[in-house]
């Protein structure tokens, strides 16, 4: 098993981040300025590369950084500067007079304005180059060096979201609208189809637009959510207040599309109520040697890519390799997405949540899953965000292998607990990668090495990407194998 990453002296920094957020223009509509090609050609500028957030990035003819909307690496393109800034200026293009090869024409018809996907017009091979690409730069800027470009687990490029938000609107001349926000704007875009989707969500966006219309109160509906499950599909209307006439409406739509409908009602404290018989919502995940089923509930997290999470998962499995009956703990584990894979595997799994309800689904996935061996997954509580109570895990349970999947802030908390109290092996899975790259670099100080390191393409067309890390300590890891020689 070779090592994959190491530290190396800090890299000083520039003062600009590929990540840097949008913010209000600071020109007045209407007045913006040319930029010049920092290499002298008076036809606009030369796109270097992509930023992180997927703009392209270029200098002009004083070196000031430009990120430009829609560009894309090797394009010279004339661009108007729109917003502008202390060290770097925002910008978007006027003319395009050089292509990339790589540019493609967007599947989708609002890919121009609708603020859900930012890489249609880049060749599916190149997103993904560039997601790995973000990944190797932001553990380069923790001074962290990655030999080997990251493993890729990738599915389909269209249909592979299973859950979705849409935003509903009536605005003053009576129009209704549902979608999905407008890129850098709170404004609705009208959405009739959306190629992301999986196919039997997005047959119901029509449908939706008409119900909506047929409505006696709309200005009620704050928002639509959409799943996918094993079952089929889900809908959950978020009602600010009972109607009475419209719960009918939407119990016959249900009725008619075959969904499990539900709606949240209320403003300030929102109830939960099913307006179709309550049903058994799950989803499946690989095990070893066997497909395990989750159940879980509306608002619980579920990755919304259902075939990049199983390549995850199976990934996850090929890493950590023979488990045995050793000791792992799972934090975050949220509905046992990784805790039972690993279970079924051989180890005994405790798995921590922060949520009450959260670690009784937990509990209730290892029974369903395992009728009087529930034992194989451990689901406990505790609040992940304190170091205190990680430092009691480790000292409690003495795992081998400790599974990080955090939300998007990380788990500094848990990597400085793992420095304190070092374990064989780290599984860290993240869904933000700088984050990621901060704990790494704690975990790396702390005698960790890089073993594995994979980007997953979760969500196709965007500029998000999930990663996956597999740590080593050497010293723990000696004596771990060491102690099973000898036994």
């Amino acid at each position: 098993m070779a090592m994959l990453g190491k530290r190396r002296p800090r890299r000083e920094r520039s003062g600009v981040s590929g990540l840097q957020g949008r913010q209000p223009p600071s020109r007045a509509p209407g007045k913006e300025a040319s930029a010049v090609a920092a290499d002298g050609d008076a036809r606009g500028v030369r796109i270097e590369r992509l930023a992180h957030d997927a703009r392209g990035l270029a200098h002009d003819a004083v070196g000031k950084t430009l990120f430009v909307e829609g560009a894309l690496p090797g394009e010279r393109v004339d661009v108007a500067v729109h917003r502008t800034r202390k060290r770097f200026d925002e910008a978007h293009v006027r003319e395009r007079f050089e292509t990339s090869p790589e540019r493609v024409t967007p599947p989708c018809k609002h890919f121009e304005r609708c603020g859900g996907c930012d890489l249609q017009h880049l060749a599916l091979p190149a997103q993904r180059r560039h997601k790995q690409a973000v990944l190797i730069d932001l553990l380069a800027r923790q001074g962290i060096e990655v030999e080997a470009k990251p493993e890729l687990l990738a599915g389909a490029g269209h249909g592979y979201r299973r859950r979705a938000r849409l935003g509903v609107k009536q605005d003053t001349e009576g129009r209704l609208h549902l979608g999905f926000r407008a890129r850098h704007s709170h404004r609705l875009v009208d959405i009739q189809h959306c190629t992301i989707l999986a196919p039997e969500l997005e047959a119901l966006l029509g449908p939706l637009h008409q119900q909506l219309a047929r409505l006696q109160a709309p200005r009620l509906v704050g928002h639509l959510e959409l799943l996918a499950s094993d079952q089929g599909p889900m809908l959950v209307i978020r009602q600010l207040k009972s109607h009475a006439v419209d719960r009918e409406a939407w119990y016959a739509f249900g009725a008619e599309y075959g969904l499990h409908l539900a709606w949240l009602v209320g403003r300030e404290t929102p109830e939960f109520e099913w307006l179709t018989p309550r049903p058994s919502l799950t989803c499946r995940v690989p095990g070893a040697g066997e497909t395990l089923e989750l159940s879980f509930a509306p608002g619980d997290f579920l990755q919304a890519n259902a075939e990049v999470n199983r390549q995850m998962v199976t990934t996850s499995l090929s890493w950590l390799g023979e488990l045995g009956d050793i000791p792992v703990l799972d934090l975050f584990a949220g509905i046992g997405n990784f805790s039972l894979p690993l279970a079924s595997a051989g180890a005994r799994v405790t798995a921590v949540e922060g949520s009450p309800s959260m670690v009784e689904r937990l509990a209730r996935n290892a029974r369903s899953n395992w009728p009087g061996q529930a034992w194989r997954v451990m689901a406990r509580r505790a609040d992940l965000a304190q170091q205190a109570a990680v430092d009691d895990l480790l000292v409690e349970l003495a795992p081998e292998v400790v599974v990080l999947d955090p939300p998007r802030d990380g788990a500094e908390s848990a990597a400085r607990a793992l420095v304190a109290a070092p374990v064989p092996r780290v599984l860290y899975i993240s869904c933000d990668p700088a984050t990621l790259a901060r704990d790494a670099a704690h975990l790396l100080r702390g005698g960790y090495r890089i073993m594995h390191v994979a980007v997953a393409d979760m969500f196709v067309h965007t500029s998000h990407l999930e990663s996956m890390l597999l740590f080593e300590h050497p010293h723990t890891e000696r004596q771990r194998q060491g102690a099973s020689a000898d036994g």
